[in-house]
Order: C-alpha cells, then structure tokens, then sequence
C-alpha cells in the first residue's frame, strides 16, 4: 500500500492496481483443512464426554486437561489457527506490471530495491517532465 501511494503521489494520474498473488497449491489445500481442525477442537472440547463413548473409544486422558480450561483451549485454538490460515493464504509475492509488460516479479526474483525505478523508468520521459 506504501508503494502505491508513493507512485500516485509521484506521478499523478498513473494507475496502480492491487490484486492478490495466489499461494501453492498444497498451501491453499492445507488452509482449508484449517477451519475443520478448529471446528473438531471446539466440538471435542464442548461434547467429547459424549463423543468418546459414541465411537466406542475410552475417553483419553489428555481430554480431561483440555476440558479443565475450555476458554483457554478454544480461544488459543482460535487465534493460532487463524494466524496459521492468514500465514498459508499470503504467498508474499506479487508482481509489477507497466502497460502489460512484466516489471519485476517478487516471486521470481527477491530484490526489491530497483521496482520503482524500473516501472519508472519504462515511463515515457514526456510523462516525467510532465510530473516533475
């Protein structure tokens, strides 16, 4: 958001489009299993007395200490696992493009220090005079 306003105030009139850049395959497949571990803690920790039995399975010792702080459990199970979700769904990389030319890509090469200056310089220099 930094570089967008710093490029609209350094050259009125440009336009600057935010998208997202898609994560992996296997990291956006993982992120959507996260939600489901988060809803089978709460339902564990909520009904596990009846769920164990149900499934015929003795109820395991580890439950009793989940059981015993029900807030805390659920609302560290909440937060980490949406802080594991909004992790797996940034990829961190995005692109840059000047009238459909690829600039620079972050996700191909990690140095950043010349984008600017090389979506400026692909300006026309009458846009740059015109600016200054």
């Amino acid at each position: 958001m930094t570089m967008k306003r710093m490029l609209e105030t350094q050259f009125p009139g440009i336009d600057v489009v935010l998208a997202n850049y898609p994560p992996s395959l296997p990291k956006r497949a993982v992120a959507k299993l996260v939600p489901v571990f988060q809803i089978g803690v709460v339902g564990i920790v909520l009904g596990g007395e009846q769920i164990f039995p149900m499934l015929g399975v003795r109820t395991p010792p580890w439950y009793y200490s989940l059981r015993a702080n029900k807030f805390g459990t659920i609302a560290s199970t909440w937060l980490l696992g949406n802080a594991l979700q909004s992790f797996l769904q940034s990829s961190g990389a995005f692109e840059v493009y000047c009238d459909d030319e690829l600039v620079s890509s972050l996700s191909l090469e990690p140095e950043f220090e010349l984008l600017a200056f090389q979506c400026i310089s692909l300006l026309p220099l009458d846009y740059l005079k015109a600016s200054v």
